[in-house]
């Protein structure tokens, strides 16, 4: 888990997102998100900070979950990165 953890640390960082990010805290709010939800496409957004809000664009299959895209928006800017790439 430790490496997917680091893929999407890495990934947020490179949209240029400024402030430091855990991987697992993103990967457990998705999973807080989804909890109990069918199978289908989705925008949740969660309140990941005091003064950050993040968008998911997830799709949810039977047993797992497709995060495609991740807009991250702060009072610095909005930031925004394509997990399917």
């Amino acid at each position: 888990m430790n490496e997917l953890y680091r893929a999407i640390e890495k990934k947020i960082k490179e949209s240029g997102y400024p402030r430091a990010i855990s991987g697992e805290a993103v990967y457990d709010d998705i999973c807080d998100q989804i909890e109990g939800k069918e199978n289908g496409m989705y925008i949740l957004l969660s309140k990941f900070e005091e003064d950050v809000v993040f968008e998911y664009h997830i799709t949810i299959l039977d047993d797992d979950f497709n995060l495609g895209l991740l807009t991250m928006r702060t009072p610095e800017g909005v930031f925004e990165t394509n997990f399917d790439i």
